[in-house]
């Protein structure tokens, strides 16, 4: 059962382009599966029901959360709903490869997930994020930088950490960007993060480079790639600087970008493309934040406004 699974998780990780996570994730959750199958002293992909699977889940659900101790609910179903997601993505990939007789997994229904409403920024709240420190420093030419580009372009944490110079595109006004499962998509710029990002570039970056700094585009002040915790605290930093008070997540400004542009009158398809989502079922759940445009618009044209 192991070697099959790692067959799997090196089929996601370079056949699939998945990201890191994805397959961590992935690996975790089928992992538990494969001790719960020993435990049940089944050593074999061949010798798992369709009972076995639902069995497991039944388990699942009633498993407590890790960390809860005696007083934690059932699993989410957000967590169900990952361990069916695996359990399916494993199984299509060893019926595909003859590892199994038959794909068991292919109908096991997935629970509903309430949908949570990506929170943005207000257009105050952006102004003041966005506006340049008094100290022109190489850290703070870089993270004015980072939170232009993200603003304007959408990108994901993950992107603005590993943009690469050979990226950039600044004259053409666009950067190209290698999203999930290494597809690469176009995103222009607006003049404000072309005139950050080449400030930065000429400015600052030169006194934050070292003999083994890689060609990344942001750069810590030790000259090495961001780590996901250290490009967010710095983010945190200037948000509590910019005195904005409430909550602010790492996605928050891929989901300002978004809804903004739908606000202002975007194409649904058009937002899908920038973003990068290969659904546009994805991208609908913007469609459901963008109320305050909705009703300006009906309250202007509509005669019984």
């Amino acid at each position: 059962m192991n070697a099959a699974l790692e067959d799997f998780l090196q089929h996601i990780r370079h056949e699939k382009g998945q990201s890191p996570q994805t397959q961590k994730t992935y690996a975790a959750l089928l992992n538990r599966f494969g001790q719960w199958a020993e435990s049940h002293r089944l050593s074999d992909w061949r010798d798992i029901t369709r009972k076995h699977l639902t069995e497991f889940l039944k388990h699942e659900r009633n498993r407590k959360p890790q960390g809860q101790g005696e007083q934690g609910d059932q699993l989410s179903p957000d967590s169900v709903y990952l361990q069916i997601a695996a359990l399916r993505a494993f199984y299509k990939f060893a019926s595909a490869e003859g590892l199994v007789t038959a794909n068991i997994a292919e109908n096991l229904s997935l629970p509903r997930r309430w949908k949570r409403l990506p929170k943005a920024l207000s257009d105050l709240d952006i102004e003041k994020l966005l506006r340049p420190p008094l100290e022109a420093t190489a850290t703070e030419l870089c993270t004015t930088a980072i939170l232009e580009l993200a603003y304007a372009s959408g990108l994901r944490l993950a992107e603005l950490r590993n943009l690469r110079l050979e990226q950039l595109h600044l004259e053409d006004g666009f950067v190209t960007v290698i999203g999930k499962g290494n597809k690469e998509r176009v995103v222009p710029l607006g003049r404000p993060a072309i005139e950050a990002i080449e400030n930065y570039l000429s400015v600052g970056r030169p006194d934050l480079v070292r003999p083994r700094s890689p060609a990344n585009v942001f750069l810590t002040q030790r000259g090495t790639a961001f780590a996901a915790s250290t490009i967010w605290n710095r983010i945190k930093d200037r948000v509590k600087r910019a005195g904005i008070k409430h909550n602010v997540t790492p996605h928050m400004l891929r989901h300002s970008f978004a809804t903004h542009l739908l606000e202002h009158g975007a194409d649904l398809r058009v937002i899908q493309e920038l973003l990068g989502h290969a659904s546009i079922s994805t991208t609908e759940i913007y469609t459901h934040v963008a109320g305050k445009r909705l009703r300006e618009v009906h309250d202007q044209f509509h005669p019984r406004a």
